[in-house]
């Protein structure tokens, strides 16, 4: 019962926060909301207002919905931003040390000798890493499998611009390693960019691409972003804070503050999201080196990086074509390749977009390449076309009606008929006028704009036994047509007028036909 009430306050998008002062926990979302207070349960909604007896809800339920709510806020399929800083009313309740304090502050010592960083203990900081370790520390596993993959990539970027290697945990702060991640006000990727920001910073954005979302191009960006911000402030904690809230914010603060330049002397001074930002990094900095001593250990990555390599293309292609002919799932290529909004890599002169592939598909896609080009070109022709009625009316002649002139006549000279010169030009008599303007459509375009027959408007129907198939959750072209016997890809596109994957959602019926 609990876990159904989270979900649905989820799927109606709710905000929530925990108001630890007066120990009462909102759950809001326009006029829907629901208040857990000590003594009384309120559901309301518009403007109805219905108590529940406290029994319903023990104190169990209580802090299961409490932990419940936590998890769902840090790693939820059925939201599409992340707020990975945890601020000080998040903390449910009177948090338990999961380490000494004596502990904690030699390791942060330890820490502070490695890094540029300004890593000293606070009270502040303790609290967030025993809240990490509390209420996240499941998630660990997972985070550290794609830090596998991003981090050498991310370290070798920074490395090149003179930033600590330890930046990169700023990623996970920024997207939990989500690249096509987008907040609540547009920023994007695993570096969290603006469209403003990242245009700065040379991330294009299209139709069909969008560079905030290419973990390299990104990286290179945030290192440039990151390399200015440490020229304005010469401290690398205040450029943290600069990233998250601008270089404005952090000027307003150290003048609010006194003038001081220390993060922790100006913490009071900045955005409320920006006070918890640096020690979320910091405390997932500290988990990351000591995770071993709390018992966290990674998964095994689907990819490390350096089993994925790189190869252009030469025309626009989609993944379900790789896909069908190369034997990789489009899911894969959508993994690696997260900066292709429709599943799509346009061909565009001077851009030189690529495809990501497992190494080890790198030489099956150069002996398909022809083969995968020439399915698309086959897929494009088969697409339907406008009827020529609808384009060609940019080839009409007007014709200026002169002396001796009558509809035969006129007719004649262009090859059409009278019955289609009235028509053109809504005329409810033959009788014309000297100096009239008509509309004509020369011979060879005369039967796109007559009456259509069923022949030309009909598409052929396939008939015959099949059966129906309906799309379930992650299946792709590719996968479907392994679950029947001389099944292709592009037989289903054609059976079901599907020319492109993001044609196909849970629930579509597709015909499966025997021959």
């Amino acid at each position: 019962m609990i876990k159904n009430l989270i979900i649905f306050l989820f799927l109606t998008n709710a905000v929530f926060s925990q108001e630890t002062k007066d120990s009462i926990f909102n759950i809001e979302k326009d006029t829907l909301f629901v208040k857990v207070k000590t003594d009384t349960l309120f559901i309301a909604k518009d403007s109805l207002v219905k108590p529940v007896k406290e029994e319903l809800f023990s104190d169990k339920d209580l802090n299961t919905i409490d932990s419940l709510l936590v998890e769902e806020k840090f790693y939820s399929s059925l939201v599409d931003s992340l707020s990975y800083v945890i601020n000080d009313k998040d903390i449910i309740g009177n948090t338990t040390s999961v380490l000494t304090t004596d502990l904690l502050k030699l390791r942060l010592s330890n820490l502070n000798d490695k890094t540029p960083f300004n890593l000293g203990y606070n009270s502040s900081l303790e609290k967030v890493i025993n809240s990490y370790l509390l209420y996240r520390k499941k998630y660990y596993p997972a985070l550290m499998a794609k830090a596998k993959y991003y981090f050498p990539m991310f370290e070798q970027h920074l490395d090149q611009h003179d930033i600590p290697l330890e930046m990169k945990y700023l990623a996970i702060v920024e997207s939990a390693l989500r690249p096509k991640i987008k907040s609540r006000v547009g920023a994007t990727g695993l570096w969290q960019f603006m469209y403003g920001t990242g245009k700065q910073f040379d991330l294009k954005v299209s139709s069909y691409v969008d560079e905030r979302q290419d973990p390299v191009k990104a990286t290179v960006a945030a290192c440039k972003y990151l390399s200015q911000l440490f020229t304005i402030f010469g401290d690398w904690d205040l450029a943290l804070a600069a990233y998250n809230s601008g270089p404005g914010n952090v000027r307003k603060a150290i003048k609010r503050s006194g003038g001081y330049k220390n993060y922790w002397n100006i913490r009071p001074y900045l955005p409320r999201e920006t006070a918890g930002y640096v020690p979320a990094f910091y405390a997932t900095m500290y988990i990351f080196e000591y995770a071993d001593k709390h018992k966290i250990y990674s998964e095994l990555p689907k990819f490390f990086n350096f089993q994925t390599d790189t190869v252009r293309i030469k025309r626009t292609i989609s993944f379900d074509q790789i896909a069908e002919k190369i034997d990789v799932d489009e899911e894969v290529l959508a993994e690696l390749n997260p900066s292709y909004k429709l599943d799509i890599i346009p061909f565009v002169k001077d851009r030189n977009y690529a495809l990501r592939l497992p190494s080890n598909k790198i030489i099956a896609f150069l002996d398909k390449e022809k083969d995968i080009y020439a399915l698309a070109d086959a897929d494009d022709s088969q697409r339907e076309k406008p009827l020529p009625k609808y384009f060609e009316m940019d080839k009409r002649i007007r014709y200026k009606v002169v002396s001796g002139d009558f509809l035969g006549k006129i007719a004649n000279k262009f090859g059409v008929r009278v019955s289609d010169l009235k028509r053109w030009n809504s005329l409810k008599s033959s009788r014309l006028k000297i100096g009239q303007r008509l509309y004509i459509y020369p011979k060879k375009l005369a039967f796109s704009k007559g009456k259509s027959t069923k022949k030309n408007e009909l598409k052929p129907s396939i008939k015959g036994p099949h059966k129906v198939y309906i799309v379930q959750k992650g299946d792709s072209l590719w996968s479907i047509s392994q679950k029947f016997k001389n099944v292709s890809v592009d037989k289903i596109k054609k059976w079901n007028n599907i020319w492109s994957a993001k044609g196909l959602k849970p629930g579509t019926k597709l015909k499966i036909f025997k021959s």
